[in-house]
């Protein structure tokens, strides 16, 4: 949804926890534990409060998890970590905020007001320009080759009733023809606001167990921040992504060539193209060959976003990198419909907030 005048966050984080507790076959009573995304709608201060007494628990833990667009990964390594030390069994993860006219904004008092909008470093456009600009001008890759990554979200997307492009394709050519929005970015190559929620339940393997079905494991977690503004950044063309996907093959025992899906935070094209010089799929400056020697569809070699990604998809606030974490458990869970892919077994999720400034990757791996 691009607007959703007359819903509330609250509201829509509520039906979002339903549907998850539906899916999970959970009762509201057998949530001990919640984790939520920052300033939600609302209510900017006391939100695990506000949010649990709007959905009627009353967890023994609780948190925010500001984290920008890797909140939604980030949460759940920590649910995973709560219950691991014995504070909790089942945690609710949610995030979401709605698009009305003229939503209340806090002040924002960030040094990057001081020191970077006066010199034109204002908003995600610029910045995420700046980052595409740097790995052109360093290795030497073309618009074509990031035009390959917006075309493949466009191309999933088809396959995703839900996606906000679902019916809209774009070929290269029409991805390449898009406006230029902030030099060299292209219109699509931008992701596309949109209303949403996402909720994810993590609980303990034995109730897992217990409720049947096919779960999905966390195998492994990384997280690293190297900054807030872009002007901070210790390298434009490889990010706290690199070390984030380390850890979690690391904790995991695997590589990114064991993943039978890649669900990639995808903002801007740009963020797709690091992450996947930093995964070690392929080199760095080498992404461009990589899109063009596979394909990344449900069917392909390498299945890359197949909801659509966010730039396909859309990005719902927040939530956007929750998406990336629903769809990669739908997947392994082989419940995909109209876009399975084949012998799911792991899954590499990325989250990505700020300018590729906050990073959190998971591998997740479908029940043996």
């Amino acid at each position: 949804m691009r607007r959703t005048e007359g819903e509330t966050t609250l509201g829509m984080l509520a039906r979002a926890s339903a549907l998850a507790l539906s899916d999970a076959g959970l009762e509201k009573d057998a949530i001990d534990g919640l984790l939520v995304g920052p300033q939600v709608g609302e209510t900017p201060q006391h939100v695990p409060a506000t949010v649990s007494e709007y959905l009627g628990l009353q967890p023994n833990m609780s948190n925010v998890v500001d984290l920008g667009g890797a909140s939604g990964p980030g949460m759940i390594w920590r649910a995973a970590a709560a219950i691991d030390a014995g504070m909790c069994e089942t945690v609710l993860c949610v995030i979401g905020n709605h698009r009305n006219p003229e939503s209340p904004r806090s002040p924002n008092r960030n040094p990057i007001r001081e020191f970077d909008v006066p010199f034109g470093a204002s908003g995600a456009n610029i910045s995420y320009a700046l980052l595409k600009q740097a790995h052109m001008a360093r290795y030497g890759s073309t618009d074509e080759d990031f035009a390959l990554i917006a075309h493949w979200a466009r191309a999933n997307a088809q396959r995703n009733p839900n996606a906000i492009f679902h019916g809209q394709p774009a070929s290269v050519e029409d991805v390449l023809a898009s406006p230029l929005i902030a030099s060299p970015l292209r219109l699509f190559e931008i992701v596309m606001p949109v209303a949403g929620a996402e909720a994810v339940i993590v609980t303990s393997v034995a109730r897992a167990r217990s409720l049947g079905g096919r779960a999905v494991h966390l195998l492994g977690a990384g997280e690293k921040i190297t900054h807030r503004a872009v002007s901070q950044a210790p390298d434009l063309t490889s990010g706290p992504l690199k070390p984030s996907m380390a850890r979690a093959f690391a904790q995991s025992g695997l590589t990114v060539r064991d993943m039978s899906l890649l669900s990639l935070y995808d903002c801007y094209t740009i963020m797709v193209a690091t992450t996947l010089e930093d995964s070690g799929i392929c080199p760095p400056g080498g992404f461009g060959a990589f899109m063009r020697a596979h394909d990344f569809g449900p069917e392909g070699d390498w299945p890359l976003n197949t909801h659509g990604g966010q730039l396909g998809y859309g990005q719902p606030d927040l939530a956007g990198g929750m998406t990336h974490v629903t769809e990669a458990v739908r997947q392994l869970r082989g419940a995909a419909q109209g876009r399975q892919i084949r012998d799911p077994r792991f899954a590499l999720v990325t989250g990505n907030g700020a300018t590729m400034s906050e990073a959190v990757a998971l591998v997740l791996g479908a029940d043996a």
